[in-house]
């Protein structure tokens, strides 16, 4: 960091910002229009990840957001370039996400001439982003990018546009670098804290609810011993399963789609609801029907580091403005009664979670996909990186592995397609040393699968796990559950995935039948390359529990 004052570029000045602020990763797809800021990357300690299109580099950004904690920085070129970024930045503000997207901008003396990929950018980001502003003077890049950075990162975290006009980049300016942004931590009264316990000696059937963003390994560690001091349930929000070791004896299953019929019962019957860091939103939510609005039926106690959020929808009986992380810490000095009314109640959920997620049911095909998660559960590290982005795939993977880590799990809660792929580069840039895994459908894969090729660049040795039925399954199953018999617009023909791989220049499977995946897996691990393994699931195997068939008999009885 340059205490002094020192006069350099924008382009330069901008680029010491980030290596100021601990950025060691830019994902980018150049344009001309910042030039001067790729020029001074080229000698920047920050590794720079060339991407195929925007919405995949912006995809990994968010992805080492939610890895880190820390704002996952993008970079692309106006117009086109910014508006194909904007899943990534949807994504961020779903998914409480810090990310800064930095955009290259027309020259300031052409403003409002509707010039070449001319756009105003704030009115476009405005409604998903924090905060959207175009730094005007060169001088003042500091002060941006470190309000940035703490905007990102702040309360609610979520995404950053800053707007940069090609001339403001080449200017000159003597100014001294800022300091390094730290979050600042929201923390949980004694009052908060005195009220939290009257309100846990006082309950007969408490749940811990875990959820959002803002936590940390120790955050989690804490909230582990808080839950075996207390033999408390524990449930996991949609697609944050790596808040709670699956393992536990404490862990009662996650409240995302096709949920266990015994957790969602111990949440309508519990006395007191604990949400930390999540806003129970519409998945968690079980599409706003689990808990009464405005006042949920149980006693309610929701903490979130956002002011904004805490009583959004929900109006809690005991509203805490903290991050998880401040409260996680702020639980070691909470006691238990001396006589723990509900003993028990942990070990029971957890014992039906086993059983939810034990034997997957045999559907049609010779590929059996529930078998494939069970054999991949007993076979991947504990602290492997599994990325999936939004299908009717995915609920295996919710359902039958288990996460055991912090930091283990990159999914997008706003159920945004394509995303699996970029996320598994992004995770694999970060962490080389580590075993990263995506599962993709044969649609969702299609939507940024492009960016096997960065991988392939870099030599990622990801695997991506393709989940091939021919159609975009999720459609598919809502057109039979509301349209019987009608099928419009859900079928796919597509390519020889493993070939696509292997012209990439990575490895390639073809998986039809269950007792193929384990040596096509370990084939793949042993390549040294990027892989994708394409597996053949049949049609009819829709859900982890149903067919296309019933789902269509169903429909056709409740319309006769």
């Amino acid at each position: 960091m340059r205490a002094e004052t020192v006069t350099r570029t924008g382009g330069q000045i901008l680029v010491d910002q980030l290596v100021a602020q601990g950025c060691d990763h830019v994902f980018c797809v150049p344009g001309e229009s910042y030039l001067a800021v790729l020029d001074a990357l080229h000698d920047a300690k920050s590794a720079v990840t060339i991407c195929r299109q925007e919405g995949g580099a912006a995809m990994m950004a968010e992805a080492y957001g939610k890895l880190t904690g820390r704002p996952g920085i993008c970079m692309v070129t106006r117009g086109p370039g910014a508006t194909n970024a904007s899943p990534g930045l949807h994504i961020a503000q779903q998914d409480s996400t810090p990310m800064i997207l930095f955009v290259g901008q027309i020259e300031r003396g052409m403003r409002g001439r509707d010039a070449f990929q001319e756009m105003d950018y704030t009115q476009f980001f405005g409604g998903m982003c924090k905060w959207v502003a175009e730094i005007d003077d060169c001088a003042r890049i500091p002060e941006m990018i470190a309000r940035a950075y703490a905007t990102a990162m702040q309360g609610r975290p979520g995404p950053v546009v800053l707007v940069l006009p090609e001339d403001m980049l080449t200017e000159s300016a003597a100014v001294v670098d800022a300091p390094y942004v730290e979050a600042a931590e929201t923390w949980p009264g004694l009052t908060d804290m005195a009220k939290f316990q009257k309100l846990l000696w006082a309950a007969k059937k408490p749940v811990l609810l875990l959820g959002g963003s803002r936590w940390s390994e120790k955050a989690v560690s804490s909230v582990t011993r808080f839950a075996e001091r207390f033999d408390l349930p524990v449930i996991c929000q949609f697609r944050r399963q790596m808040l709670f070791d699956h393992t536990h004896p404490n862990y009662a299953g996650d409240l995302g789609l096709g949920g266990n019929p015994d957790m969602l019962k111990l949440i309508k019957e519990s006395d007191l609801l604990i949400a930390i860091g999540g806003r129970l939103s519409e998945i968690a939510s079980q599409s706003y029907t689990l808990l009464d609005i405005p006042q949920p039926q149980m006693t309610f106690v929701h903490v979130h580091p956002g002011a904004e959020e805490v009583g959004r929808v929900y109006q809690a009986h005991l509203p805490i403005h903290a991050s998880p992380t401040a409260f996680a810490a702020s639980l070691e000095g909470v006691q238990p009664p001396q006589v723990i009314a509900w003993a028990g109640a942990a070990k029971a959920a957890h014992e039906s979670y086993l059983a939810w997620t034990g034997n997957p049911a045999r559907l049609p095909g010779t590929f059996q996909y529930g078998e494939v998660m069970a054999w991949l559960r007993d076979r991947l590290p504990d602290d492997a990186i599994v990325c999936n982005g939004a299908g009717n795939y995915a609920t295996w993977v919710h359902r039958f592995l288990r996460f055991r880590k912090y930091g283990s799990q990159l999914a997008p809660t706003s159920g945004s397609m394509g995303y699996g792929t970029p996320a598994a580069v992004g995770a694999k840039r970060m962490h080389p040393d580590k075993t990263v895994i995506a599962f993709a459908g044969d649609g969702c894969f299609m939507m940024n699968g492009q960016e096997f090729a960065t991988a392939c660049q870099y030599d990622l040795p990801i695997i991506v796990v393709v989940v091939d039925n021919g159609m975009y399954g999720t459609i598919r199953m809502h057109q039979e559950r509301d349209y019987p018999t009608r099928i419009s617009a859900t079928t796919l023909k597509n390519p020889d995935f493993a070939a696509l791989a292997r012209a990439y220049g990575g490895h390639g499977e073809t998986v039809r039948e269950t007792a193929e995946f384990g040596p096509a897996f370990e084939r793949a691990l042993a390549s040294g390359k990027p892989a994708i393994i394409h597996c053949f699931l049949d049609q009819q195997a829709i859900t982890p529990t149903t067919t296309i068939e019933a789902i269509r008999a169903k429909a056709l009885a409740g319309k006769a």
